[in-house]
């Protein structure tokens, strides 16, 4: 089942897409699959897709792909690392990602599977850990990389407001074990992995992150970047595709506003 949330003549709601329709839920998103009822029906080329969920944060892992940690000649961690993007990062499809130029040089995609928290989840066991999740969607983890290198701390690194994309859709049967992803900047190939590469699996990471705090309905865990991250450009249009899921495409500009307002 492909769960959105849609925007229809000044109408936000939230909605299941069949086919080339999508239909108005009866009820909230996180009923749909106990069997939300469908309301009025629209076309999906007549509405506005959003980002499918709010989230009340946005818990990250760095360094989950061996190949990524390869990339970065890093061994492989552990336990995983996590670190937190806030709720006014997050941006839908076809929003623009504002490169802060006022303070780096380099921003980067990264393409993520992306885990939709279905119900309040603390200390979940890695065999309970898929009754908690609702779905899966397209995050990019979008990263100021020069900022990165140069603090401790990734907050100002990953979150600046737009530095979330998120969507199209949430995909409630998808095998997270092994989903192609895929990101392309301007039409061309980047990233091309699968989750089978990842360091820790998606019920290894709820079940982690649930226990260091509690997860709320609507909570994203990121699951990680594989190789093949890249600087991206004001004018730039990157995609972040997955198997089962779809596209999830944003445009970058600069944030010249941002940066009169910093100089100023």
């Amino acid at each position: 089942m492909k769960l959105c949330r849609f925007k229809a003549s000044e109408k936000i709601s939230f909605g299941i897409i069949e086919g080339d329709s999508v239909f108005e839920m009866e009820g909230g998103l996180f009923e749909a699959a106990s069997g939300a009822k469908k309301g009025k029906e629209h076309k999906l080329d007549s509405v506005r897709l959003l980002a499918p969920v709010l989230p009340s944060k946005i818990v990250a892992v760095g360094l989950n792909y061996k190949a990524h940690a390869a990339e970065f000649g890093k061994p492989l961690p552990e336990e995983p690392m996590i670190f937190i993007k806030p709720s006014t990062a997050v941006i839908g499809p076809d929003d623009e990602i504002v490169y802060p130029s006022h303070m780096s040089h380099r921003v980067d995609y990264e393409g993520e599977l992306g885990v939709v928290i279905g119900r309040t989840a603390k200390e979940v066991q890695v065999k309970d850990a898929a009754g908690y999740i609702l779905g899966y969607t397209c995050v990019n983890d979008v990263t100021a990389r020069d900022l990165q290198g140069k603090d401790i701390q990734y907050t100002r690194a990953k979150g600046f407001d737009t530095f979330a994309p998120i969507g199209p859709v949430i995909e409630t049967s998808l095998d997270p074990t092994d989903a192609a992803i895929q990101t392309y900047l301007n039409g061309q190939l980047k990233q091309d992995t699968s989750s089978k590469d990842m360091i820790f699996n998606v019920f290894q990471l709820v079940s982690f992150v649930t226990h260091v705090m509690t997860l709320l309905p609507g909570d994203i865990i990121t699951t990680g970047t594989p190789s093949g991250i890249g600087k991206m450009r004001p004018g730039d249009v990157v995609e972040v595709r997955i198997e089962g899921i779809g596209g999830l495409k944003n445009r970058v500009v600069d944030g010249q506003a941002a940066k009169k307002l910093w100089l100023d």
